[in-house]
């Protein structure tokens, strides 16, 4: 939290910290997610109420997800895309939610800085930069990023960059996220027959 607070800009950007997955608002009654702190905190500081929101009342233009490129980031992304999908949607609709797509390297090469969204773009860059001295760094998450990196990948709205949410994404992730985590068994074993040779497993 100390290295989003010192790369924004203060005057124009605020940082709602998460403490850990939201409830998953489709399926809990709303005595249930009404009362947990984390959506609370989320449906004030955006300002427009939920259900029939007052969507002029939004206190920021973009609301920016910006989780890690991994198993609990995409969890946690897909639960805040449903919380807004269910409670929120005119934002999404209207085109105020958008999802950060953080780096997974960065590249220091000769006095700049680089940086790679996945392995196709690092490739990418070797490629194009064959020679001189370069160090490369895997970051694990958002909290292994300095200041400079988070400001320039998250935050620089020169540099960064944002995938606009639908609703058909929404929807998409919702659905996905009900399919790998609800109840029903056979969503999920039709999922894992589609896609189990294409299983990255680190044994």
């Amino acid at each position: 939290m100390g290295t989003v607070k010192a790369a924004r800009n203060p005057k124009t950007q605020a940082v709602l910290p998460l403490r850990g997955k939201v409830l998953n608002v489709s399926k809990n009654e709303i005595d249930k997610w009404s009362k947990n702190q984390e959506i609370l905190d989320i449906i004030q500081s955006i300002g427009v109420g939920y259900g029939n929101i007052d969507i002029e009342k939004r206190r920021y233009e973009k609301i920016i997800i910006a989780t890690d490129a991994d198993v609990d980031g995409s969890h946690i992304r897909i639960l805040l895309l449903t919380l807004f999908m269910n409670l929120m949607p005119e934002l999404i609709e209207k085109g105020h939610i958008y999802i950060a797509l953080p780096p997974l390297y960065t590249i220091s090469y000769k006095t700049e800085m680089y940086y790679a969204l996945d392995d196709k773009e690092l490739e990418e860059f070797n490629r194009t930069h064959p020679s001189g001295e370069k160090t490369i760094c895997y970051l694990k998450g958002l909290g292994e990023m300095s200041a400079k990196s988070f400001s320039d990948t998250v935050l620089n709205e020169n540099r960064r960059r944002l995938k606009q949410i639908t609703m058909k994404d929404a929807a998409y992730a919702s659905k996905m996220f009900e399919d790998l985590m609800g109840k029903e068994v056979e969503p999920r074993k039709e999922f894992l027959f589609a896609n189990g040779a294409k299983a990255n497993l680190d044994i």
